[in-house]
C-alpha cells in the first residue's frame, strides 16, 4: 500500500468516531485516488442493479428494485429524502454522488450464479456502472463478489445470508449489510430453548447451495449446544417445487422439530407441504410437534399465509419498528408503492445510501476510497439502530430480531411481530471464528 493511501487511512481512522461512537463526514482529495475503472467523465453515474426478476426470489427482487429506484430518487434530490434525513451522516446532499446525477442499469441474476456474473459483467463492461448491487442469494451474491473483485468495482451485497460471504469468499470491493446464518443462530437458540425446552430432536430441511449449507450449520450448533439432538439433516435442490416426498421421512424419524433452511418461494412450498402433511398437529416424544424457519422475511410469510402463524425465526429488519429511521422509510417507499416494505427492499435502499455517503466522505468513486471510507464506518439513523461495518471482513453488525408468524394479523402485511430484539453483542463473533475461516479478505482492486 503506498504511503499516501495509508496516511489517508490513518485519518479516516482518527476522524471517524465522534461523539457517541458514530461516524461523522470525512472528505479528501480525489486526486489521491486516481486511476480507475469506469470512472464517470460525464455529469452522471451509472449503478448496476442486479436482482432477482425471475425464480425463486423474484418477489425479493421486484421490491428490490423499487427500493433502487427510491433510493434513486432521494439522492438525486426528489421526493422527501427518506432515510437520508435519519443517516448520522450528513454527507449526502441530494445532488446526485459527488455532484453527478445517479443513473441506473438493471439485470436479471434468476438466482442463478452463472446469470448473475454475466448480467453483472455486462453492467460493468458495456453500461460502465463503477458498482454493482442486488440479488438474493448467497451463491449469487459470492459469484458476483468474486468478479466485481476481478473487475475493479464496489459491490454492495443484497440479501445474502450465508457465512461464507463474509467469510472464507470475503473481498476487499465487497460489503454486506446483511445479517448471517450465525446471527440467526445466535439469536433464536435462545429463543426456542425457552419456548420449546432443552429436550428437542430436530430434523432439518436445506437448500442444498452455500447459504443452505452455512444456515443449517449454524442453527444445528447453536441449537444443539442448548440441548437439541440433530436427527437428519436433507439437501433439497434449489429448483424443487413440491417437498412432499422430503417431508414425508420426517413423521417416522423420531424428530419432534422440522428446521426449513428454505428461503423465499422454497420456504412457502415447503412448509405448505409441511402443513399438509399434519406436521403441526402431530405429538411426538410427549410434545407437540413445532417447525422452524431460521430466516423469515415479510414477504415470505405473506405467501405462506395461515401457516406461518406462530412460527419463530430471524429477520433483519421489520417495517414495524419504531425508530426514526424505519419510520422514514416505510412513509417514503408506502407512499410511492402503497403498501410496506420488505427487508429486502430496507436492505438495498441502506446500501445504496451507503455507497453514496462512501463516494462523498472519500471525495471519489474509486473503488479503493471506497473502501476505506466504509472500513470500520460506525453510524445510526438506517433503521438498525448503532450499525458497524467491520473492517476485518465487511460485515455489518447491529441488532438481530427474532420474529414469529402472528396469530392475529391485521392485514395481509401485518403477518410478523418481533418477539425480541437480540443485541449486538449476543450475535458478535471473532473474525477468525470457524465457520468464517478459509479465506483472506485480500486488498482493494481500482480495476485501473
Amino acid at each position: 500500500m503506498s504511503k499516501i493511501i495509508k496516511t489517508r487511512r490513518e485519518v479516516l481512522k482518527t476522524a471517524a468516531v465522534v461523539g457517541a461512537g458514530l461516524s461523522m463526514p470525512t472528505f479528501f482529495a480525489s486526486s489521491a485516488f486516481a486511476g480507475y475503472r469506469n470512472e464517470p467523465m460525464g455529469g452522471s453515474v451509472t449503478l448496476g442493479f442486479n436482482v432477482p426478476q425471475t425464480g425463486p426470489y423474484a418477489d425479493e427482487g421486484a421490491d428490490e428494485l423499487r427500493a433502487y429506484m427510491l433510493a434513486v430518487e432521494h439522492l438525486n434530490g426528489g421526493g422527501d429524502g427518506g432515510m437520508m434525513n435519519t443517516f448520522s451522516s450528513k454527507a449526502l446532499k441530494g445532488n446526485g454522488i459527488l455532484g453527478k446525477k445517479v443513473e441506473y442499469v438493471t439485470g436479471d441474476t434468476q438466482t442463478k450464479s452463472d446469470a448473475a456474473r454475466a448480467s453483472a459483467k455486462s453492467m460493468i463492461e458495456k453500461d460502465g456502472a463503477v458498482m454493482i448491487t442486488g440479488g438474493s442469494s448467497s451463491g449469487v451474491a459470492v459469484a458476483v463478489q468474486g468478479l466485481c473483485q476481478e473487475a475493479g468495482v464496489i459491490f454492495m451485497a443484497g440479501l445474502t445470508h450465508s457465512n461464507d460471504t463474509t467469510g472464507k469468499d470475503r473481498k476487499a470491493n465487497g460489503f454486506r449489510h446483511f445479517f448471517n446464518g450465525y446471527m440467526s443462530g445466535a439469536a433464536l437458540a435462545p429463543v426456542l430453548e425457552k419456548m420449546y425446552g432443552s429436550d428437542r430432536r430436530a430434523y432439518h430441511l436445506t437448500a442444498d447451495y452455500n447459504w443452505g449449507w452455512t444456515q443449517q450449520e449454524s442453527i444445528a450448533a447453536a441449537t444443539e449446544a442448548k440441548g437439541w439432538e440433530t436427527v437428519n439433516n436433507v439437501t433439497t435442490p434449489l429448483t424443487t417445487t413440491d417437498f412432499s416426498s422430503y417431508v414425508a421421512p420426517v413423521l417416522n424419524s423420531g424428530a419432534d422439530v422440522l428446521v426449513l433452511n428454505h428461503y423465499g418461494g422454497n420456504m412457502i412450498n415447503s412448509l405448505t407441504s409441511a402443513v399438509q402433511f399434519g406436521l403441526r398437529d402431530k405429538v411426538v416424544n410427549g410434545k407437540n410437534f413445532e417447525i422452524v424457519v431460521p430466516l423469515y422475511s415479510r414477504l415470505m410469510a405473506r405467501g405462506a399465509g395461515e401457516n406461518v402463524k406462530g412460527i419463530f425465526g430471524s429477520t433483519n429488519w421489520h417495517w414495524s419498528l419504531s425508530d426514526a429511521g424505519s419510520k422514514a422509510f416505510v412513509k417514503s417507499f408506502g407512499e410511492k408503492y402503497g403498501f410496506p416494505p420488505s427487508q429486502a427492499a430496507h436492505t438495498v435502499y441502506c446500501q445504496a445510501l451507503l455507497y453514496a455517503d462512501a463516494c462523498e466522505r472519500a471525495g471519489t468513486f474509486n473503488p479503493c476510497g471506497v473502501v476505506e471510507a466504509l472500513e470500520g464506518f460506525k453510524f445510526d439513523g438506517l433503521g438498525n439502530g448503532p450499525t458497524e461495518y467491520r473492517a476485518e471482513d465487511h460485515q455489518c453488525f447491529k441488532d438481530v430480531l427474532v420474529v414469529k408468524g402472528k396469530e392475529n394479523p391485521s392485514s395481509e402485511f401485518d403477518v410478523l411481530e418481533i418477539v425480541e430484539v437480540t443485541p449486538r453483542a449476543q450475535v458478535e463473533y471473532a473474525p477468525d471464528h470457524p465457520m468464517f475461516s478459509g479465506g483472506a479478505l485480500g486488498t482493494c482492486n481500482p480495476g485501473a
